[in-house]
């Protein structure tokens, strides 16, 4: 009998088997979506590349240095929306592998953690798109030089944008990293108010490191982030209660 009192596989190669059969799953999703998505490619990097355009001078434009670029940098793109889009199923295919080796318990908790990560990095990128990147380009563009036309390449334009939204994404998962520590037993609540200053101050430098060069974009990371922080450790508190207790 397995942790959740069911039958186990009858050998490791059942195992294997079955984590090949996830794994197929979500490559097939993932490759499913991109292809419906390949047609809508070109209009999807248009509407992609709106938050520079939309700061630009009048005329203003994007420009492709390689050769090839104008036709494989829609198509990267595609591909990281067809992943952002399957990601749900990905993750639930990764929960089926993992649920029958864990207790009930154990199951009733991290349901609602993968539910809550997969949600906060969405609204991080949300945050990132309609907040941040707005106000990064409008930075730089009031910052370029008099007679100099900002005209960026298309690809290291989306290179950019998608290390945002990552960082942005990433980062807002910090309550759930928090409440993972906590109910880990790892750190307790009490700790993670007392180090509240330097973990701030590491907020503020990977904010620093990951954002570009302007005040604001910095802020607008490590900010949310501080208030994360905080809510993870409500968030660790409470659970922490509900488990002891119940």
């Amino acid at each position: 009998m397995n942790r959740t009192g069911e039958l186990p596989e009858d050998s490791l190669m059942g195992h294997l088997l079955e984590l090949r059969a996830r794994l197929l799953k979500g490559v097939l999703a993932v490759l499913l979506v991109f292809v419906a998505l390949l047609p809508l490619a070109e209009p999807l990097y248009a509407r992609f590349a709106a938050p520079l355009l939309a700061k630009l001078p009048a005329g203003g434009q994007l420009v492709a240095i390689d050769v090839a670029s104008p036709f494989f940098t829609p198509i990267k793109l595609a591909f990281f929306v067809a992943l952002l889009l399957a990601m749900p199923w990905l993750i639930y295919q990764a929960w089926a592998f993992v649920a029958p080796g864990l207790y009930r318990h154990e199951q009733r908790l991290a349901r609602p953690l993968l539910g809550s990560a997969l949600l906060l990095f969405y609204v991080g990128c949300a945050f990132a798109w309609f907040l941040v990147l707005p106000a990064v380009f409008g930075f730089l563009t009031a910052v370029t030089p008099e007679g100099v036309a900002m005209m960026t390449d298309i690809s290291r334009y989306l290179d950019f944008v998608l290390v945002i939204l990552l960082a942005f994404g990433l980062g807002f998962e910090l309550p759930v990293a928090v409440v993972v520590l906590v109910l880990l037993g790892a750190v307790t609540p009490a700790q993670l108010r007392e180090a509240r200053a330097y973990v701030i101050v590491g907020i503020f430098i990977l904010a620093a490191i990951v954002t570009p060069p302007d005040v604001i974009s910095q802020l607008l990371l490590a900010i949310p982030m501080c208030l994360l922080y905080e809510a993870g450790i409500v968030a660790g508190v409470l659970l922490k209660r509900r488990r002891e207790g119940g």
